[in-house]
């Protein structure tokens, strides 16, 4: 039951909207599927870091996290509002010109996993509910650790491919598309600082 738990948790966290698969699905739209699957690539290893830097350090985090949090939020609502002005403003210079195709490549992916407050988060809570008091065994905890990430990549993907098989659509509706993309991050901001 507690690893279902831990799946139903992952699979929720993993494929709603963040701030990984809302750049997913514009880097698929806008960019190449490739570039987006480099990404996505990314950010999976990113988070297979993160996740394994958690698993090792878990007894630390209930005493170093609280300390650094609201610095964290801070960065993450500034990073955040910044990207949905990009996106905002790619409708309106061109989406190839104005938003900077580098943004896709894995290490700034990997890099965007530890100041992703909803992906930090995520980790620490999985972790230390799920992975370290009911398991044990290293080996356990390190193919969860993998799991974990893979689902994570599973769901940026996933944005992805949406946005790929959308291409069309999305470009014959950009502007309205992209406001409700950059309302996504906004929104996504707000409640990291809000929570």
């Amino acid at each position: 039951m507690i690893l279902l738990n831990m799946l139903i948790y992952a699979v929720v966290a993993s494929f709603t909207p963040g701030p990984n698969n809302i750049m997913a699905l514009f880097f698929s739209q806008n960019l190449t599927f490739k570039k987006a699957l480099r990404f996505s690539f990314g950010v999976g290893l990113g988070f297979l870091a993160l996740l394994f830097l958690s698993n090792i350090f878990n007894e630390s985090h209930n005493t170093f996290f609280p300390k650094i949090e609201i610095f964290m939020k801070v960065f993450a609502f500034i990073y955040l509002i910044y990207l949905a002005y990009k996106v905002l403003m790619s409708s309106i210079g061109g989406p190839k010109k104005s938003f900077n195709e580098n943004y896709s490549n894995i290490t700034y992916a990997m890099i965007l996993q530890f100041i992703n407050p909803k992906g930090v988060i995520y980790a620490l809570t999985v972790i230390s509910t799920f992975v370290t008091p009911n398991y044990s065994n290293w080996i356990t905890q390190l193919n969860l650790v993998i799991l974990l990430a893979f689902i994570g990549f599973l769901g940026t993907l996933s944005w992805a491919i949406l946005g790929t098989i959308l291409k069309v659509w999305i470009a014959n509706h950009e502007l309205p598309f992209n406001i409700i993309m950059s309302c996504l991050l906004i929104y996504v901001a707000f409640s990291i600082v809000l929570h």
